[in-house]
């Protein structure tokens, strides 16, 4: 890197990091202005009224219910494993055999207020060896969302005050950084910890998915601010300069393909485009970069400058009205393949409605935060409207010729949807997350009776005798649910429904940047 650009980086850092305590260093940035205020991010809220708080606190308390029912099942049948076989009781090793639930849930557990719970999972979770003994290759994305966010979200939220659990932060982030050792230092998608220590070369994959390719940035750029160490930010900085400077050059300017080439790189090729899966997590941290580098310096404007660009050209061609009886004022988040818009959804491209909302906020654009609204409430809708009260992973709709209302025609079978490609239901976070955002961005009470009807029916439909399975087809009555629970129902999904019922102080928008697996991050004070 180009030695201004990285006193830059170094300077928008020390700016911002802080010390192993938690507590700020003062900014020695030389300026001649003083930095203007953030916009604030959440509704200013009153206090409720005694009867709104009862009611309010006692769903709060039924979500917890449900994690502690999952998690003792979890200690007692999978402990230290990744995840827990929800049906038949078993442990599972799904994700480098490094307790994937354990080490996601530890955020959630001190949330949850369950802080002996707490202490037993940390004292397992730093006994956990990610030295290079394992055959076969490391999926980095999921190792950097899952283990690395863990150990960052744990220590941000308790108070920066344990040591062991930023040090396994490191020991994480030392083997993901290793995967960006190649000749164009962009990184290995799939590295094997066995040919680093052989010392043979791996390449950047030729094709390999952009959401695994370029959605580090948020752990860290959290992990640079906490130990000083740059090394982290260099890397992914090098990788946000690759996409910024191709943003335009793509088949559909504005956003990154599906597929791209971290070889060459080329991010160019392909003629795949959406918000969900396999791209999701790129869009949803440049807001989310911006505000954990506080507005302040030209990184956090790149950032800004690349969510706006992205967003335009994703509003202008991948989002659709549905055409739906009650004439619902809502938007789906669709794909585009080769210039043509497709109208599929998917419950995880749900996340967009708060990533609108957040990046409104954060820039003072109201068409974003109507956006966000408009794509959160197209959710809760699809919820609602399916036979058990539970949205499919990917599903068709008949679209609207504009972003206007239009004239419902009536589906022969009265399904809401004209088609469902993808009929499970595997416990995901999405809907609740951007109704979590909404609900604090706009302060209306709505999103959380919203929040407690999706709640409802979810806990219905999954509840088995150990904790909470996937289900197989919502669309069929009775679900048939099948043997898996991953361990973001515990770090996301559960987290997202607790903390839409908790006073909105508790992990506040204003303090936290959430990763995309609901890790919080201290935003470090200005």
């Amino acid at each position: 890197m180009p030695a201004p650009r990285r006193r830059q980086l170094q300077r928008s850092i020390q700016t911002l990091k802080g010390d192993s305590t938690g507590e700020p260093f003062q900014n020695t940035t030389p300026s001649n202005s003083k930095p203007q205020p953030r916009p604030a991010v959440q509704h200013a809220f009153g206090a409720a009224s005694a009867e709104a708080k009862n009611e309010i606190d006692s769903r709060k308390e039924v979500v917890r219910e449900v994690f502690k029912r999952c998690w003792k099942s979890y200690k007692d049948r999978a402990w230290t494993k990744d995840e827990l076989a929800p049906i038949s009781g078993r442990a599972r090793d799904t994700f480098g055999s490094w307790g994937a639930t354990l080490v996601d849930s530890l955020d959630t557990l001190w949330i949850m207020e369950m802080k002996q719970e707490f202490a037993e999972a940390v004292d397992a979770a730093v006994q956990i060896d990610f030295g290079p003994k394992i055959d076969g290759e490391i999926n980095v994305f999921e190792t950097i969302i899952r283990y690395l966010g863990g150990f960052i979200g744990a220590y941000d939220v308790s108070g920066c005050h344990d040591a062991r659990l930023l040090n396994k932060a490191v020991e994480v982030a030392d083997m993901a950084y290793a995967s960006f050792d190649t000749p164009n230092r962009m990184p290995v998608s799939r590295w094997s910890p066995k040919k680093a220590v052989n010392g043979e070369e791996q390449l950047p994959a030729e094709s390999v998915l952009i959401a695994e390719a370029a959605s580090a940035s948020v752990e860290f750029t959290r992990l640079s601010q906490l130990t000083g160490d740059m090394r982290y930010f260099d890397a992914i900085s090098r990788v946000t300069d690759v996409l910024d400077k191709q943003q335009g050059l793509t088949k559909l300017p504005g956003m990154w393909p599906i597929s791209v080439n971290m070889r060459k790189p080329d991010l160019t090729f392909d003629g795949f485009f959406g918000l969900g899966a396999m791209a999701d997590s790129v869009y949803e941290y440049l807001p989310k970069m911006h505000q954990l580098l506080n507005g302040i310096g030209p990184v956090a404007t790149q950032y800004h400058r690349m969510y706006e660009y992205a967003m335009s050209t994703a509003i202008t061609h991948t989002l659709f009205r549905p055409m739906v009886h009650d004439k619902a004022d809502i938007l789906i988040a669709g794909a585009n393949v080769d210039g043509k818009r497709e109208d599929k959804g998917q419950h995880l491209v749900c996340f967009a409605g708060g990533m609108f909302a957040l990046g409104g906020r954060l820039f003072e654009n109201s068409t974003h935060i109507d956006i966000g609204r408009k794509i959160s409430e197209g959710c809760a809708w699809t919820y609602k409207n399916a036979p058990n009260g539970i949205m499919p992973e990917v599903f068709s709709m008949t679209a609207c010729p504009t972003l206007s209302a239009c004239d419902y025609t009536s589906q022969p079978d009265s399904s809401p949807f004209s088609e469902v490609g993808d009929g499970r239901y595997v416990l995901r976070p999405e809907a609740i997350e951007s109704i979590f955002y909404m609900y604090r961005i706009t302060g209306d009470s709505k999103y959380q009776d919203i929040a407690w009807e999706m709640f409802q029916a979810i806990s219905t439909h999954t509840q088995t005798e150990f904790a909470n399975a996937a289900i197989g087809d919502v669309m069929k009555t009775p679900v048939e649910k099948y043997d898996s629970m991953e361990s973001f129902w515990l770090a996301e999904t559960l987290k997202y429904f607790y903390l839409i019922f908790s006073d909105p102080g508790e992990i506040s928008l204003e303090d936290f940047v959430l990763n995309t697996e609901a890790h919080p991050f201290r935003i470090p004070y200005r």
